[in-house]
Parts: structure tokens; C-alpha cells; sequence
């Protein structure tokens, strides 16, 4: 609720012992004035690699993570140490230019922290925008603020947006305030139950009351270039008491889950040093031993950035790390990859042998599993933009299904970028070709019951002839990163799941009806699962990228959110892992000793991987013993390692869930879990 704004002069010393409590000797908790950081950039210029890699540049320094960038590489190098006026502060460099539903923020402190007063000396370097304090934060789109913006000083409420890109705020209060570029101020802000308090030395004070954040850390925000020199967080003995209890109950609940767990523990070791890659494994028996192997390929860009990019290297390999074969020329300056390119690991004849297929030099290839023999090969699809560089597509993905009704995967749909889709045959004779917003990755259902697949193109759906049942694309403007077709309840018929982008996240019936739309931000790679026993059916992750990195947000199977929190300010794939081999799965953050691990349907982190040196860039999902429960692979350019339970092999029954076909392997994939157990 809103309250009724007041004003006040007061010195900063009685503005702080009236926030503060009657306490005399308060409990600081955060006391940073940044001169413990080394002079340099805080914010690297990741780029879209951090989507679904863990990169060390965007990790925390000190007590800090950035928590916002966009596309553009100037807002990925905003924060940065240095020194103002012979004292060290933290600078944001970046002028933000519109886009009100973003803000570069630098992000410290524990999300228990409950009541608190916050202390925040500041110099704005020009009036662009907003700067100040965010306070009670739950994720960079739902916190408060206090601070400057034009010639006010306002006190806001944000909570996720109402539409795309149009940010749900509360103003709480607000009086003009007239000040300076390169004047340093200070701001206090006190928090303590629902009442909200806060002002600037020699200033006005602002006051409100709203209970919707009773807790959260805090963050500095600026949309224009500043500099903060210092920032202290206290707290009465009383509360810092119940935060420290808090604290504590969770750490031992933390302790209890993962004791409860088994441990990873490495089960293969090989090394890809010359021939690696980041995120673009691939993954099925090659040899026909009855083994996975793994299928590494290297990418050459063609640009500009990763708008047309194809495979360079193919490396074909055991995880004894025995190499099967390989086509193209190693490079290991050719490791960066920040999308798709075609290349699978299928039996497209149904013969009981994998082939390989493959997108390489304007053709569609099929070569021999073991060997890597080309058994066949055709022209990939002809353009059909006008701007396009080439004639002929490279080919930006493979996807198998079956629209011919034969009882197996026996189609392969490939896409342009972002506009056109083929389906072909096994022989690569073209069947139809259509035309619509096409996203990263399809998703194939057989939605009618005929024996045929249906395809979820973006936010078309498509009979298996091609014809467009429907579409969404008027409605809906950025692009999918993620589709999926599910029955999230037994009582309930199949719904559709869009990641979509900075639409959000919503879910549809098989005719296109939109049941809920959540303007969350740049929603992907989601993931349906049976995360958690006590709730119905199957729930939904999702995590954010673009603007709004690291937040998860679950959904139950009525698509209603019922969590949300942000562990890692970067991407995931947010994978399913059959960890146990009980009915409840986790997920896959990351493999980094500190920031990732395995997490459960209420966010929690209940499996850490060891402190052992293992890579931790990327990781994968797959039964690689044959056991019913997973391995985590883990792996950078250099090497791969493999996890698995210290409790394997495991007796008796265990789940087995039913997962997306390891030949539409994706780095866009939502990935579907769906329950099952072994006999």
C-alpha cells in the first residue's frame, strides 16, 4: 500500500540514529569501501557465452556481482574500480539509453537480510536516469529503490512488468530534489518490518509503508555514469540475532539435504586439448557397442557475430578418450560458440546403427557412426531472404521427428536463423517448407493422436504436412528461445510451454489459446520435471539472460509461479538430473564449486560438486552407465570429466524418466522430463 510523502531537514547524524534504532552500538554487516578491489574492470564483455557456459569473469569480486547487462558490449563493461578524487571508488561508466525496464546494478548482501539500515555515499556524473540504493532485493526486477531520478528524489516499488518492456512500478514517494553532477551525497535508507524510511544528509526524508519485501539484499543502481565510495549495512542487536538464527537454520538445512544426497564423484577423465569446444557436444553410441560415445564439434563464424556460423572440425570419440574418427582441420582458437550449428548423432534408417548428420560446407551430410564415412549427402535448402550473404543456407540446427507416420524419427527439419524452416525425408528429398518467427530449437508432439508429429515452430504450430494450424506471431514479438509440448497433469490434455525472450513466459492450449502470460524478462531454456513430490503433476523452471540474469522462477502444474529466486547472476541450461533415482529430480546450475551445483524444486542447492579442479564451463545430463540415474558431464575446451554417484550402481527400482531424445540435443532445447520407472 501507499503512503502519504513527508519532508524533513535533519543532519545526517540524527538521520542515522533515528533509522538505525534506539540501539547504540549496531551491528554492521556489510562495510565496503572498495579499496580492497584491484583497480580494473568488474564487468567483463561475456556476451551471450555466459547463456548456458559459466565463465570466472562473471563471477562475484569481493562482495559484488553485477547483475544486469544487455547485448550491447559497452553495458557489459560498466562497473569498474577506480580511484575519484585521491579515494578509491566504485564507477559505472555506462549511459543507458532508454529502455526503462532495465537498470545496471551491482548486487551485495544475503537474502535473509530483513531489517536493516543501509548507508550509501554517492556522485552521480550527470542527471541520465536513476541512481541510488535498491534495497530489499529479490531479484533485479523485483526490489525497491531510493534515489535520484531527474530532479526528485523517489522512493519506488518494482515488481516485474505489466506488458513487455513496460516495468510495474509503485511509487511509494517522491519530492523534487535539486542537486549537482560530481556532488557526492549520502543516502540512508532503514527498513524495519513494512515501514520504509529514507533520505540524504542535509535533505528530505522520505517515508512509506508497504509490505511486499520483507527482506532481501541491497544493490547500487545507476543508469548514467557515477561514482559510489562507500556503502555500510547495519543492523539493531535484535535483528542482526534473528538474522544470524536464520542464517544458521539454513545452513544446516543446506547441510542435512546434501548429506542426504549422494556425492559426485568422477567416473571418466579425457582429455580435447587442441579439438575442444565449449557447449556443442553431442552425445550417442557411434560404434555400435552399446556405449555412449561423444561427438565434439568445432565452429568457424562467419559473421558478423554468430549470424552465420558453421561446423569447421567434427571429433568422434569413447569416453575412454580413444578418437574414432575425425573431419576438418582441429583449431583451438575455434572453441567460442554462443549458438546452434547442425550437427547430430541419429539412426535415421531405423537400422539399429547411428549416423551422423551434418551441416558442412552448403551440404546436408549423413555419414557412418563408427567411421565417419559419408553414406549420402545433399544440397542444404536455398535462401529466401533477399539479405541473406549466401545462396545456400549453412544450417542452423538439426531436428528429427517423424511426419510421415513410419513409427520413428525418420524426418529432419533444418532452420534458417530466425525465419524459415524445410522438412526433408531420410534421403533429404524436401517435403515442405513454411515460413514463420522460428525461434532457436522446434519441439514435435503428435497432437491430434494420427501417428504423425505436429511441430512447434516457435509460436506456430504445424500439422506434419506443413500446413500452419496456427499462430502466434502477431501477438507475440521477440523471438522463442524455447518450446515445449507437455501433459503437465494426468487430468489435464497437452500444453504448450514458450520461453519467450523478453515476452516473458507463457503457456498455451494445443489451439493456440494463451491460458497465462508472465512478463518476467529474457526467459529461457526451461525445463518440465517432477521437482518436487508434494505438488501434482510436473512443475516448470525457467531462467532469465538478457538484462535480467540468473533469476529462477518455478511454476506448478496449473502454470501458477510459486518460487522464485536468484542464486547466480549468469545462464544455465537448467537440465533435469535424475540424481537419486527417487521420484523427485533436481537441476543443473552450473559444475563451479561455489556458485553451482544441483538444485531442487524449491531452489535450494542440495548437491555440490567437489573442490576437485574440474572444469566447470559446461555440463550435460545423461545416463552414460546405463544405471537409470544420470551422470554430469562437466567439460571446457580442454578436457571432459564425467560424474557419478558414490553410491553406484544402485539396486531395486528406480525412476527412469523419459527425456528429450539425445538426437535433438540442444543448446535451446526446453528440456521434458516425464516420469517413469525401471522394471
Amino acid at each position: 500500500m501507499k503512503a502519504v510523502t513527508t519532508c524533513v531537514c535533519c543532519s545526517m547524524v540524527l538521520l542515522a540514529t533515528a533509522l538505525i534504532s534506539s540501539a547504540a552500538e549496531p551491528t554492521v554487516v556489510l562495510d565496503d569501501d572498495f579499496s580492497q578491489l584491484p583497480s580494473r574492470l568488474i564487468s567483463s564483455p561475456v556476451g551471450a557465452h555466459t547463456e548456458y557456459h559459466y565463465l570466472p569473469e562473471a563471477a562475484p569480486v569481493g562482495n559484488w556481482a553485477v547483475s544486469t547487462f544487455a547485448s550491447r558490449g559497452e553495458s557489459q563493461r560498466a562497473w569498474r574500480v577506480q580511484s575519484d578524487r585521491g579515494e578509491t571508488v566504485m564507477a559505472q561508466a555506462y549511459t543507458k539509453k532508454g529502455e526503462p525496464f532495465w537498470h545496471p546494478m551491482l548486487v551485495a548482501g544475503d537474502p535473509l537480510w530483513q531489517n536493516y539500515t543501509v548507508t550509501v555515499r554517492f556522485a552521480p556524473q550527470s542527471d541520465n536516469g536513476r541512481c541510488g540504493i535498491a534495497f530489499r532485493y529479490q531479484n533485479d526486477r523485483c526490489y525497491y529503490f531510493f534515489g535520484l531520478e531527474g530532479e526528485k528524489l523517489r522512493l519506488l516499488k518494482i515488481r516485474h512488468a505489466s506488458a513487455l518492456h513496460r516495468p510495474n512500478e509503485t511509487v511509494l514517494a517522491e519530492t523534487p530534489f535539486p542537486w549537482k553532477p560530481s556532488e557526492y551525497l549520502v543516502a540512508t535508507v532503514s527498513v524495519s518490518g513494512s515501514s520504509i524510511r529514507a533520505g540524504v544528509e542535509n535533505g528530505p526524508t522520505l517515508e512509506a509503508t508497504d509490505p511486499t519485501y520483507g527482506r532481501g539484499r541491497i544493490a547500487l543502481l545507476a543508469d548514467g555514469p557515477s561514482y559510489f565510495s562507500s556503502v555500510r549495512v547495519a543492523m539493531s542487536e535484535g535483528a542482526h540475532t534473528a538474522f544470524t538464527k536464520e542464517r544458521a537454520a539454513r545452513e544446516a538445512d543446506l547441510s542435512r539435504l546434501q548429506q542426504a544426497n549422494p556425492k559426485p564423484v568422477v567416473w571418466k577423465k579425457i582429455s580435447t586439448m587442441g579439438f575442444g569446444v565449449g557447449r556443442n557436444l553431442r552425445f550417442g553410441d557411434l560404434d555400435g557397442d552399446g556405449q555412449i560415445d561423444v561427438l565434439i564439434g568445432q565452429v568457424v563464424h562467419h559473421g558478423p557475430s554468430d549470424r552465420y556460423s558453421e561446423l569447421s572440425c567434427l571429433t568422434a570419440m569413447t569416453f575412454d578418450g580413444k578418437v574414432l574418427w575425425r573431419t576438418g582441420e582441429p583449431d583451438k582458437w575455434k572453441d567460442h560458440l554462443t549458438n546452434d550449428v547442425g550437427f547430430q548423432i541419429h539412426d535415421l534408417d531405423n537400422d539399429g546403427h547411428n549416423e551422423v548428420i551434418y551441416c558442412r560446407n552448403f551440404e546436408i551430410i549423413v555419414a557412418d557412426g563408427a567411421t565417419g564415412k559419408v553414406k549420402y549427402k545433399a544440397p542444404t535448402p536455398t535462401t529466401r531472404r533477399d539479405d541473406d550473404r549466401y545462396e545456400r543456407i549453412l544450417g542452423d540446427c538439426l531436428f528429427f521427428c517423424d511426419i510421415e507416420g513410419k513409427g520413428h524419427a525418420s524426418n529432419i527439419i533444418i532452420k534458417d536463423r530466425y525465419w524459415h524452416v524445410w522438412a526433408l525425408n531420410d534421403r533429404l528429398d524436401l517435403l515442405w517448407t513454411a515460413e514463420c518467427t522460428t525461434g532457436h530449437y522446434p519441439f514435435a508432439y503428435d497432437t491430434d493422436g494420427d501417428g504423425k508429429d505436429e511441430l512447434a515452430v516457435g509460436y506456430t504450430l504445424f500439422d506434419s504436412d506443413g500446413t500452419r494450424l496456427w499462430s502466434l506471431d502477431d501477438q507475440i514479438s521477440d523471438h522463442c528461445d524455447g518450446v515445449a509440448i507437455a501433459r503437465f497433469r494426468e487430468d489435464l490434455p497437452p500444453h504448450i510451454l514458450n520461453a519467450a525472450s523478453d515476452e516473458g513466459i507463457f503457456f498455451t492450449d494445443l489451439s493456440g489459446k494463451i491460458l497465462q502470460h508472465y512478463y518476467f524478462g529474457h526467459v529461457q531454456n526451461p525445463a518440465i520435471a517432477n521437482f518436487r513430490d508434494d505438488l501434482p503433476g510436473l512443475e516448470t523452471v525457467s531462467i532469465n539472460f538478457w538484462r535480467n540474469q540468473g533469476i529462477l522462477n518455478f511454476f506448478d502444474a496449473d502454470h501458477q509461479p510459486y518460487h522464485d529466486c536468484e542464486p547466480v547472476q549468469c545462464g544455465s541450461m537448467c537440465l533435469p538430473v535424475n540424481w537419486t533415482g527417487r521420484s523427485e529430480e533436481f537441476f543443473v546450475h552450473s559444475p563451479n564449486v561455489d556458485e553451482g551445483g544441483m538444485f531442487d524444486g524449491w531452489g535450494r542447492c542440495v548437491v555440490r560438486f567437489p573442490d576437485d579442479g574440474h572444469p566447470d564451463m559446461c555440463n550435460a545430463v545423461l545416463d552414460i552407465t546405463g544405471d537409470c540415474r544420470d551422470e554430469v558431464v562437466v567439460w571446457d575446451p580442454a578436457e571432459i570429466w564425467v560424474y557419478t554417484q558414490d553410491d553406484s550402481p544402485k539396486p531395486g527400482r528406480l525412476y527412469h524418466p523419459q527425456r528429450n531424445p539425445l538426437c535433438n540435443y540442444s543448446n535451446y532445447q526446453a528440456s521434458v522430463s516425464l516420469p517413469g520407472w525401471s522394471e
